[in-house]
């Protein structure tokens, strides 16, 4: 029976839908997240009636047709990127950006990568790296008993160096912008990669271009809303649950036949 299988990718894009949500609610907590949702729609039809089609030889028409769908499936899972809450944390060395972009980070293996998370760190050298170590691009040297590291929100770093009274600027932090963010491809550690849908990275300073600010000692919180999530979560139960029970007509309805041919 074909309402078996229709059921059944109700019941898998359900499932989908429950385990993007488990892991925006997993990570509420995780700087500058950005939640994903799942997008469906519905699969091929089988004409038997097509609308507009001569219902008699004098010319009727069929005002309407007679479709059957086959069922629902998953299209993708887009990212939403919009801003999360800014959390001042203390850390001269937390940068949060404020309106577009993403931080350029360079990979081991030669490839930039992008993330809008500023928990940043100094490696044994000075150099100014990610949480994994992960210089920044371009890159920023901390001289050794460097003290008043002040980044503004244009993106110039600067610090009080030992017998100056001054700071001097050591460098400036850029950031890139993309024609399509939702296409960037997610890697984990909150990176994003580069791919023909997201079009090339536009490089340029912070407030210039379209660019947003940056904002020191404060990092960028998630966009998930528990409310929301909860309330997806609890529909998305719903959905599974009535997709079970067609499951479960139907096969009383094949068991009812199978009872008659006996």
């Amino acid at each position: 029976m074909r309402a078996l299988y229709t059921a059944a990718t109700g019941m898998v894009a359900q499932e989908m839908s429950v385990q993007i949500i488990s892991n925006n609610i997993a990570n509420m907590q995780t700087t500058a997240y950005k939640k994903q949702r799942a997008e469906f729609s519905d699969l091929m039809y089988q004409t038997l009636r097509r609308a507009g089609a001569n219902s008699s030889n004098q010319g009727n028409r069929l005002p309407v047709g007679l479709d059957i769908g086959a069922g629902v499936k998953t299209t993708g899972t887009p990212r939403v990127m919009t801003q999360g809450n800014l959390n001042p944390t203390g850390g001269v060395l937390d940068l949060a950006i404020r309106g577009e972009g993403f931080f350029r980070v360079l990979m081991p293996d030669g490839r930039t990568a992008y993330t809008r998370a500023g928990s940043f760190e100094t490696d044994d050298q000075g150099r100014l790296v990610t949480p994994e170590g992960y210089l920044i691009d371009p890159s920023i040297t901390f001289p050794q008993n460097a003290s008043n590291i002040q980044i503004n929100q244009q993106g110039e770093v600067s610090v009080l160096l030992p017998g100056q009274t001054q700071n001097t600027v050591l460098g400036q932090i850029q950031l890139a912008r993309f024609v399509n963010k939702v296409g960037l491809q997610s890697i984990g550690d909150n990176l994003y990669l580069e791919t023909d849908a997201s079009g090339t990275a536009q490089i340029s300073n912070p407030g210039v271009d379209g660019m947003g600010n940056l904002q020191q000692s404060q990092l960028e919180g998630s966009n998930v809303s528990a409310v929301t999530e909860i309330s997806d979560l609890i529909t998305a139960q719903r959905a599974y649950s009535m997709n079970a029970k067609v499951v479960s007509a139907a096969d009383d309805m094949l068991q009812s036949t199978v009872q008659m041919l006996r």
